[in-house]
């Protein structure tokens, strides 16, 4: 049987052939000094050398001879397996983990502080320190069993546990546990910066501006995106570009221009075919390659559809939001009908029907989150309610803010956008960092197509923190998550529940680290509930500026019965002599007034609105029990006229009390008196000489 050699708190071995070194599998343990696998430095040397024996190295001495009764001409094998054993053991230690079976494994690194539980208390472990020659640091713990211990004649950092000091620890029968400490690896986690060289001009996520997005908070908490995948909608990507390929997904991607798998982009002289791409970039750029800079949801899969690039229809439309379902969590449009200021335009039969499959059967039922851009037709006086994919209530509608905290000079108004994100205005303004065609990068990205793929990246970050929210929650989370920040706009409101809230920006600027928070903790929202409001079924003259109200009681009382709205949409069929000179708003029962769609002047239609739908998110939260009042004012010619003939009322919820949960920013007013005096007002009947409640 071998012995234990050790001199003066050094490094310890066994002589004698056959036995186990305490280098064999401590020096692969892991924190608490378990065995990590077969493979030791023992191992290791006896492949190096079968024969000899291990001395020990003395703290300041030399290296031991050969074992007692050991030949002569064992003493230079000895020495030579000795050194290339703690040589090796030494450049692990430097280098890190060594892998092992597929792992990870850290040497560790044993220090001469102590971890002790004596029952008995203070004194005995005074005096059990006295007598094992260590100095009591004092107790770990108020109770007073469990102390810290540091050994004076033990060298401060050693591959070897002290096995001596472990055996006196083990025979004192007042210690019932002890535990020689190994250092610990641990890094801070106040910022996570990326190496990649434009990574400085990243300014609304490198905190160069104040607020920026937020980013760099989720980053440094460990979420990057991984195992989200997000597709995006555009002209295709280039799947092989050097800040895109190692998270490129074959499984979200398709071209449905060419009705092949491969999304790449056609080229032609002018870069047309851009967009796509510069969208993914935002989202998944890989950071920390030395090359363009991050995404804001860096380790997220990407895909990209190829469908705008050729003849687009109703059903590439449908196609393209309907790719893999279960396999992409996240898909990210900026694409519309045209943002002339004129038109009135929205998705057909199949892409409607897309959505609606999308957001109930999607992601396993918990739903498809499409998130959008809410349209660049400023110059034009657009609004973007006359758009069918920003207004609909399946969509993320994303506006967009300058570094400044101005309204952009492409940003349209309306009431169905829920959230917003960095661009860029005027020419001078700092814009907006992504990857390019041909395997380069710009940092000249912009409009509310370079806001939307933000947000995605954000709400990726929140898919991970919690990836079982429904698309419903995902969009109370970013109504929450959202602040009105320096966003400067004249119209900054606030509705029932307290909320500030724009039609420039709606709820305001996104804030990531909020959105991830919130998403942690949130529990499940209640099913959604729908109450449908027959207001008015005839035709009605319509004067120069009216109003129709109608008392509701949002189906209380029955299956749909809804306590706290969500999206409002409002269907009208009107003719009028100049569409764009009407304005249309709509007042909620606690005195929220949102504007549907203000004047457009380059819009000359005489076709009015047939069975257009209207949709407004300002009212989220609110309970919509009491009176609407829908206002139609001509603020164009005086000879204008027009003919009200069909207004419906859809209202979206949920029976619970949204109001009682963890509260979003607020103003700092707080709720209007009559909310807080009252959660549940008593329903008042629904009366109205137009029509009756469905």
């Amino acid at each position: 049987m071998g012995r234990l050699e050790c001199q003066r708190g050094g490094v310890c071995g066994r002589s004698g052939r056959g036995r186990e070194s305490p280098l064999s599998h401590t020096a692969f343990a892991g924190v608490g000094g378990a065995a990590q696998g077969p493979l030791g430095i023992d191992a290791i040397q006896g492949l190096l050398w079968r024969r000899g024996s291990l001395g020990c190295l003395a703290g300041g001495g030399d290296f031991g001879g050969p074992a007692p009764g050991a030949g002569p001409g064992s003493m230079q094998p000895a020495r030579i397996a000795l050194w290339l054993r703690l040589a090796l053991a030494l450049g692990l230690s430097l280098v890190g983990p060594l892998a092992v079976g597929g792992t990870s494994v850290r040497v560790p690194i044993y220090v001469s502080s102590w971890a002790v539980r004596v029952p008995q208390g203070a004194r005995e472990a005074e005096r059990l320190a006295r007598k094992l020659g260590f100095v009591n640091l004092g107790q770990v713990f108020p109770d007073g069993q469990y102390f810290h211990l540091r050994h004076r004649g033990v060298v401060q950092q050693s591959l070897n546990p002290h096995w001596g000091t472990r055996l006196r620890l083990k025979k004192d029968p007042k210690v019932s546990w002890f535990q020689q400490q190994t250092l610990q690896r641990r890094v801070k986690r106040s910022l996570v910066i990326p190496n990649d060289p434009w990574f400085p001009k990243q300014w609304y996520m490198n905190n160069d501006v104040e607020p920026d997005l937020n980013i760099l908070q989720v980053w440094s908490q460990g979420l990057s995106g991984r195992g989200v995948v997000v597709s995006v909608l555009d002209d295709g990507i280039e799947k092989d570009h050097p800040d895109l390929w190692a998270n490129y997904d074959a499984l979200a991607s398709y071209d449905f221009n060419d009705y092949d798998p491969d999304p790449q982009p056609r080229y032609t002289p002018s870069d047309e075919n851009r967009h796509g791409t510069r969208c993914a970039g935002e989202v998944a750029a890989v950071a920390n390659n030395m090359f363009c800079g991050a995404g804001v949801a860096y380790n997220a899969r990407i895909g990209g559809v190829r469908m705008l690039d050729g003849t687009i229809t109703d059903v590439i439309e449908a196609q393209s939001l309907s790719l893999q379902p279960q396999h992409i969590h996240i898909y990210s449009a900026s694409w519309g009908p045209e943002d002339d200021g004129r038109t009135v335009d929205g998705p057909g039969i199949l892409t409607r029907e897309a959505f609606r499959r999308g957001v109930t059967k999607g992601r396993g039922g918990l739903g498809t989150l499409f998130v959008w851009a809410s349209g660049n037709g400023g110059l034009h006086y657009d609004n973007c309610n006359c758009d069918g994919y920003t207004n609909s209530i399946h969509t993320l509608s994303v506006g967009s803010t300058t570094r400044q905290g101005h309204v952009p000079w492409y940003s349209e108004a309306c009431a169905s956008t829920l959230t917003t994100t960095y661009s860029s205005g005027v020419v001078a303004d700092p814009q907006i960092v992504t990857a390019d065609l041909h395997h380069g990068c710009t940092d000249r990205h912009t409009g509310t197509s370079a806001s939307a793929p933000l947000a995605a990246g954000m709400i990726a970050l929140a898919l991970e923190a919690n990836p079982f929210l429904t698309w419903r929650d995902m969009q109370h989370l970013v109504v929450r998550a959202s602040r009105p920040a320096q966003l400067q706009a004249e119209d900054w409101r606030t509705n029932g529940v307290g909320r500030r809230v724009s039609h420039h920006y709606g709820y305001g600027l996104l804030d990531a680290g909020r959105l991830v928070d919130l998403a942690r903790a949130w529990g499940p929202t209640l099913p959604q509930q729908k109450c449908i409001v027959r207001v008015l079924h005839s035709p009605t003259p319509m004067e120069p500026q009216m109003q129709v109200s109608k008392n509701v009681s949002a189906c209380a009382g029955g299956p749909n019965a809804i306590r706290s709205l969500e999206h409002v949409q409002v269907r009208l069929s009107l003719a009028h002599t100049r569409r764009g000179d009407l304005e249309i708003a709509l007042l909620s029962p606690m005195g929220t007034r949102s504007t549907l769609v203000a004047i457009r002047p380059f819009d000359v239609s005489t076709q009015g609105y047939n069975g257009w739908v209207f949709m407004s998110t300002h009212f989220w939260d609110e309970d919509p029990r009491g009176v609407w009042t829908l206002g139609l004012e001509n603020k164009g010619f005086y000879f204008n006229t027009g003919t009200l003939f069909r207004y419906t009322l859809l209202l979206y919820g949920t029976a619970e009390d949204m109001t009682a949960r963890a509260p979003g920013p607020k103003s700092a007013g707080g709720p209007p008196s009559r909310w807080a005096a009252s959660a549940w007002p008593t329903a008042r009947p629904a009366t109205s000489a137009a029509g009756g409640l469905l």
